[in-house]
């Protein structure tokens, strides 16, 4: 067999041996799946100068392979990261094919604003509340627990998209960084916050199975 051949089955192999190691520690692998590609497009961007236009592809790259991940571990994607694996690669390739930032500035809004309209609109379309077909299997609430909670993400993913769009408009492209750095150690620290003041609505509303 070619040298090259062996090699290249050798590391298919091991590829696949990690994907078998990350099955057994799916813990691990969510933390890898969720803030890899984060971590991926801090290091280039950091190292490059704060270039988005570098960044960017292996940005891409790395929530490609995360979805990619997932798939091979629970063999379905979660709507959530499916959607923003797709808006992702989609606004990031706008940017690098026009030469323009402003693609993957209006990324947050866009994706938080559809999230917004799926939790308002949603119910018309289903017999069930969005949010508890995504999360009914990790809490049990009343009907009107899960509309409350729906309420409230709503204005939430609202309320990003708006912030997002005062924080580009106001710093970008001038002082990207502080985008950037909203983006990173903003958003996601206030959605930590924000779901942390749900644990009291979601203990009044639970319902025992």
């Amino acid at each position: 067999m070619d040298i090259y051949k062996k090699k290249s089955i050798k590391k298919y192999k091991s590829f696949v041996n990690l994907l078998i190691l990350f099955k057994v520690n799916k813990s691990f692998v969510k933390f890898v799946t969720d803030f890899g590609p984060l971590l991926v497009f801090l290091f280039f961007y950091y190292n490059s100068e704060k270039n988005l236009k570098i960044a960017i592809p292996p940005f891409i790259v790395a929530t490609l392979i995360s979805l990619f991940v997932v798939w091979f571990i629970e063999k379905k994607i979660p709507m959530i990261p499916l959607i923003s694996g797709i808006l992702i690669s989609f606004f990031g390739g706008l940017t690098i094919y026009f030469d323009n930032p402003v693609f993957i500035y209006i990324k947050p809004t866009i994706i938080n604003i559809l999230f917004g309209f799926a939790l308002l609109f949603g119910k018309y379309f289903t017999t069930e509340p969005i949010l508890k077909k995504m999360m009914g299997k990790a809490i049990a609430l009343s009907d009107i627990g899960w509309e409350l909670l729906s309420k409230r993400w709503m204005l939430f993913f609202f309320a990003l998209a708006l912030i997002n769009e005062l924080v580009w408009r106001v710093y970008c492209p001038e002082k990207e960084y502080i985008w950037v750095n909203f983006k990173v150690w903003g958003m996601l620290p206030i959605t930590f916050i924000f779901t942390a003041f749900q644990i009291s609505l979601i203990n009044k509303h639970k319902i025992d199975e």
